[in-house]
């Protein structure tokens, strides 16, 4: 299974960011995607999350301007950002929960994260 994470950068505060999750291995559209993300000197934590079903969740600081559209033709999900904030600044990482092709179980897999810097 690989999970390709791709679009951050640098930022202005009060712009927007486009992430891209790239899939492969994996059952796609039965597996539940989301975004996290680690800031310098913090843990890791949940930015958004969207079910196999289109069901979406949104930590509080992001409710609004963050969105999470999946493709499941593509087997890609996106993360869109908009009205950034300095401290939306962190590596994000993409996540999968579920099932590898020629496996029955559930694992969670990783990418390996994208930086976005947003300046003040």
């Amino acid at each position: 299974v690989q999970l390709q994470a791709s679009g951050g950068g640098l930022v202005q505060a009060g712009g927007s960011l486009r992430l891209s999750c790239v899939t492969s291995g994996i059952r796609f559209s039965g597996a539940d995607m989301a975004w996290y993300r680690q800031a310098p000197g913090k843990q890791r934590e949940l930015v958004a999350k969207i079910t196999s079903g289109g069901m979406e969740t949104y930590a509080d600081f992001v409710k609004g301007r963050f969105f999470i559209p999946r493709d499941n033709i593509k087997r890609t999900m996106n993360l869109q950002m908009n009205s950034l904030k300095p401290e939306d600044t962190a590596i994000y990482y993409c996540n999968a929960h579920g099932t590898r092709w020629g496996r029955s179980n559930e694992s969670d897999y990783w990418g390996q994260g994208t930086l976005v810097t947003v300046s003040s």
